[in-house]
């Protein structure tokens, strides 16, 4: 991985248009709209770094709404290309100044009813302005402690917020900020390199060797698999694919949300059997645990009711009062981790799955609601970040040398605190769907190995779709260079697609897509791995440009087609379809 000291960071302060975007006074807002002129933010710059913080200078208390920390005219164009991340996995944005695009399947504003401007396309942590000529200029957090990082863009202005959550900064309190970097060039891949190693420096990420392979049981058996077609999966991988470690019971071995050392009917009321005969047989146990929520008739939330986030009666919060109330079995409720006892029985549940149950890998869900907007904690100087960072923390206390997937969570605040990060929403084996999450994954390549290893969800090969259909989902699966988990009843699958399977393994660890998300280049030890997808329903060439003479071979087909210079040409590409080539130099 690249260094800090090999990237030269240097502030182009009139290379954007609408320079004195970065010079405009700060504001600290209170809860009823106004400024509060007592409340001063300080900005010290160093390059493109700034670092932040607010006093209040006055003699009384201040609740403050928001800080604006920059605003004014970008000077863009509406033609201008646009990128920001969302809190939340399942939202991201993308399209142009006049015609912004949503990119994840689920946005911030609509589905988990975060409050936004109306008036505004709101993004958050980053934001990614490309012109048509050429140059980038790219605006982001590079930190994550304590408050959410906002920017509200309009057809002619930008403003950069922090969300201060109605909380009080005493008389002569300083509160430090989040660190902000604004960068601009001609390389986008390179400012994102860049921005990754400046977060790396905050958040140094969890280590782990390599992105991790195994098998999911929910793509084929979803919340009601059962004991039985787990261990026929774990007998055909250990004859055909021992390679594929990791053995995931993806949901259904609970008999209710938040009751997770408990066991449903599915698993004949022992899913550690199960887990036991995993580890016996030489393979890693995987579970998936939703820590931060529970329904209402749980025996933990009748147990302990006062450990949740609670609404302005100090009664516990639905979370369908502010926010999505769940997918199944809602509303849910949410652990308020700010409480030393939520903290003690997360770090206990982990331990017990780790040490007890033999797990190695965790897969986290619905990790959104330990972050849930709209409540009341028990730490009332605490922000919603702080609440979802101390949980995780106690997570990782109690996990061991465990695996920690991120999954359903939100972005920023899980910097330096997961493994893997689920990088799409659910994949299922329609083509809108194939083609909307291969989108979603490819637009965060920039993200693996540098803050995580991206996890594009389950990879599957059985179903309706086309044939090139399912070629095009492998490539960009295969492109992200993640993880790679199956999600089919490998039982079933035919000689033809577990080759498939075998071809894209190991993964390369290696991530690579320009803006386009047309053709990607992964660079490796000894070769370059080249990609060409057809998004479109209908034909079309594309070219890949060549560095030097190659040897060009198809890897999944096998297909040699000899020395290659400047360019290669795959015409008449099928609607629908990828390819892959592996190049070796001359």
């Amino acid at each position: 991985m690249l260094t800090r000291r090999e990237f030269p960071l240097t502030l182009m302060a009139a290379a954007l248009p609408g320079g004195d975007l970065m010079k405009a006074p700060a504001r600290c807002i209170g809860l009823d709209g106004l400024e509060r002129t007592s409340c001063r933010v300080a900005r010290q710059w160093k390059g493109p770094l700034c670092r932040l913080s607010v006093t209040n200078t006055g003699k009384v208390g201040e609740r403050l709404r928001e800080i604006v920390l920059f605003e004014g005219e970008h000077g863009c164009p509406p033609e201008t290309r646009i990128y920001g991340e969302g809190f939340t996995m399942l939202s991201q944005t993308g399209g142009t100044l006049a015609q912004p695009a949503q990119i994840g399947g689920y946005t911030d504003r609509k589905h988990y009813k975060i409050p936004e401007p109306e008036d505004s396309t709101t993004v958050y942590n980053v934001l990614c302005l490309s012109r048509a000529n050429g140059s980038h200029a790219l605006m982001g957090f590079t930190s994550s402690h304590r408050w959410v990082g906002r920017f509200h863009l309009r057809p002619a202005t930008l403003q950069v917020t922090l969300d201060c959550e109605g909380l009080e900064i005493g008389p002569g309190e300083t509160w430090a900020l989040e660190e902000f970097v604004r960068l601009e060039g001609k390389d986008r891949a390179v400012l994102f390199e860049r921005f990754g190693q400046l977060i790396s420096s905050n958040h140094a990420p969890l280590k782990w060797a390599a992105p991790p392979e195994g098998w999911c049981s929910w793509y084929c058996f979803g919340p009601r698999v059962t004991a039985q077609q787990v261990m026929d999966n774990l007998d055909w991988i250990a004859k055909n694919a021992p390679n594929l470690r990791y053995i995931q019971i993806d949901d259904g071995y609970q008999p209710a949300m938040g009751d997770w050392l408990e066991t449903g009917a599915a698993f004949g009321g022992d899913v550690r059997a199960v887990l036991k005969e995993i580890r016996k047989r030489g393979f890693e146990p995987a579970i998936w645990v939703a820590p931060f929520i529970a329904e209402e008739q749980s025996h933990l939330f009748q147990a302990h009711p006062e450990w949740f986030m609670k609404d302005g009666e100090d009664k516990p919060l639905a979370s369908n009062r502010v926010t999505f109330g769940g997918w199944r079995r809602g509303p849910w409720y949410a652990l308020d981790a700010t409480q030393a006892a939520v903290r003690k029985h997360l770090t206990e549940l982990f331990r017990t799955m780790n040490r007890e149950w033999g797990c190695t890998y965790f897969k986290l869900d619905a990790n959104f609601w330990g972050a849930m907007h709209g409540a009341m904690l028990s730490d009332r100087k605490a922000t919603r970040v702080e609440a979802y960072r101390r949980g995780m923390k106690a997570i990782i206390d109690g996990a061991g040398q465990s695996f920690i997937l991120g999954c359903n969570h939100p972005m920023w605040p899980s910097l330096g605190l997961i493994h893997g990060s689920r990088s799409s929403g659910d994949i299922s084996r329609r083509w809108a769907t194939v083609k909307k999450v291969a989108s979603e994954n490819l637009h965060r390549a920039w993200q693996n190995r540098r803050l995580w290893w991206n996890d594009p969800d389950a990879l599957v090969l059985m179903g309706n779709l086309q044939e090139t259909e399912f070629l095009f989902h492998a490539a960009a699966t295969y492109a992200t260079g993640g993880m790679l988990l199956s999600g089919d009843d490998l039982t079933k699958i035919s000689p033809e697609r577990k080759a498939m399977l075998m071809k894209l393994r190991p993964t390369t660890q290696a991530a690579a897509f320009d803006p386009d998300l047309r053709v990607g280049r992964m660079k490796l030890k000894d070769r370059e791995v080249l990609l060409a997808l057809n998004w479109d329903d209908v034909a079309t060439t594309i070219e890949i440009p060549l560095k030097g003479k190659a040897w060009l071979i198809d890897p999944l087909s096998a297909e040699d087609f000899g020395m290659r210079k400047g360019k290669f040409v795959v015409k008449d590409m099928p609607g629908r379809s990828a390819r892959v080539f592996e190049a070796r130099q001359a």
